[in-house]
């Protein structure tokens, strides 16, 4: 065929014949209809639909996944299908764990709200390049989830971008504050306020300079619905114009970050608050545990009870068989005083040497003896290694209201002192 014979009615019905899939769609009225369809779109696409379903399956789900993101996020669709010229993108389609990649352009019919869309799957030798292009991406879009631009004097949205979605930025058209109106729904609940405040215009406008940047750390959904850790970053636009008030929003992905130093955080928070032979709380620990006793009960109407206990002739433990002794007679000591204690609400530490602590929540003074007797008599019942027994000697005094620590432990303290002068291996109560 010669050129000159290639007239426009001939060179459409060539185009026609040749695209994957031809779909007109009406965005006012929320219908499509699939004037071609063939090759991969036969399983994608039906025949007649909604155009947000159109809009969901070509482009709003994880990438490289059939899975739909969460529906809070769905709630921006209706914003995404609104075109005011000719717009191309490049998509991924999973369908039964095998990507394609399509090539996507939208031609608008002028002023009707309906468009015309060509979907068209690309060779292998493309699919190979957009693979190289995302080992390139990868990194960033790990680091960051979305980013936009937003300018407060028009209230407007552009250059979106959802890195789990398109590596490309999206077409959208939403206002910054409908944007972030809808948004917030996604930050943690006791992270809403201070999202709503950080992000208001008034706090932009007021606490940005040209070239400021600002950032802070919440917990925010991902596409999945699942709540991760981020980076929230606002940073405006550096221009000669003191009036211009454009920015630039992103959220950077930071939870295995996050969760590693907490992790780390905690691991030295033990370390601090543990003793290091008997791994319960040391003395410094319990004291704070005490006072927060005395907090909590006032605060809860609650009861709490202190325990003193103190092994007996300890000293002549470790005179008779060595310190080496001596610490794992201890370990096995504080393991029996941790198995009576399982059954409540407590605390427990070494107050220091052979001395050990509990607090003790919502016990009665009949419980609070009973618990006592059954520690003493465990510990005589014990078999230790080297040394075959051992007895102790237990002080135990409930919180009354006007207690102060200092007077709640010196009850306490007296309580296993008299026990030890009625001859050891007994219980007191003061």
């Amino acid at each position: 065929m010669k050129l000159d014979d290639l007239t426009y009615e001939k060179i459409l019905g060539l185009l026609g014949s040749s695209v994957d899939a031809l779909i007109v769609a009406d965005q006012t009225t929320d219908e499509y209809k699939a004037v071609t369809r063939k090759g991969v779109f036969l399983d994608v696409l039906d025949e007649n639909g909604t155009y947000t379903d159109l809009v969901k399956k070509l482009w709003f789900h994880l990438s490289n996944s059939e899975k739909d993101i969460t529906e809070e996020y769905q709630v921006f669709i209706p914003n995404l299908g609104k075109f005011v010229g000719k717009y191309s993108k490049r998509l991924k389609l999973n369908v039964h764990d095998i990507t394609h990649i399509v090539q996507m352009t939208i031609h608008p019919v002028e002023g009707s709200g309906q468009y015309v869309f060509v979907l068209d799957e690309l060779d292998d030798t493309a699919c190979d390049d957009d693979s190289e292009t995302q080992k390139k991406v990868s990194t960033i879009q790990n680091i960051y989830l979305f980013t936009m631009c937003f300018d407060l004097v028009r209230d407007t949205t552009s250059s979106l971008s959802l890195t789990e979605v398109s590596d490309d930025t999206m077409n959208y058209q939403l206002s910054y504050t409908a944007w972030r109106d809808m948004i917030v729904n996604m930050i943690w609940k006791k992270d809403q306020e201070k999202f709503m405040e950080r992000s208001s215009p008034e706090y932009l406008r007021s606490h940005f300079e040209p070239g400021h940047m600002e950032s802070f750390d919440c917990q925010m959904q991902n596409l999945e619905g699942v709540y991760i850790w981020v980076k929230l970053i606002f940073s405006r636009i550096e221009t000669s114009n003191e009036n211009d008030f454009r920015f630039v929003y992103m959220v950077q992905n930071i939870h295995e970050a996050t969760v590693s130093m907490k992790a780390t955080i905690k691991h030295y928070e033990e370390l601090a608050s543990l003793d290091p032979l008997t791994k319960i709380y040391n003395h410094g620990r319990i004291e704070t545990e005490f006072y927060n006793a005395i907090e909590r009960s006032r605060k809860e109407k609650l009861s709490a009870a202190m325990l003193m206990i103190d092994i007996d002739y300890f000293k002549k433990v470790n005179d008779d068989y060595g310190h080496a002794v001596g610490d794992s007679t201890l370990t096995h000591f504080t393991q029996i005083i941790r198995d009576e204690l399982t059954r409540f609400d407590s605390a427990f530490g070494r107050w220091g040497g052979e001395e050990f602590a509990a607090v003790v929540y919502g016990i009665t003074d009949e419980e609070l003896y009973a618990l006592a007797e059954s520690i003493r008599r465990s510990v005589a019942a014990a078999e230790f290694d080297v040394v075959g027994s051992v007895t102790c000697s237990v002080g135990a005094a409930m919180l009354r209201r006007d207690d102060v620590l200092e007077s709640w432990f010196e009850r306490a303290d007296q309580a296993v002192y008299a026990a030890k002068s009625e001859g050891r291996d007994k219980v007191c109560m003061l």
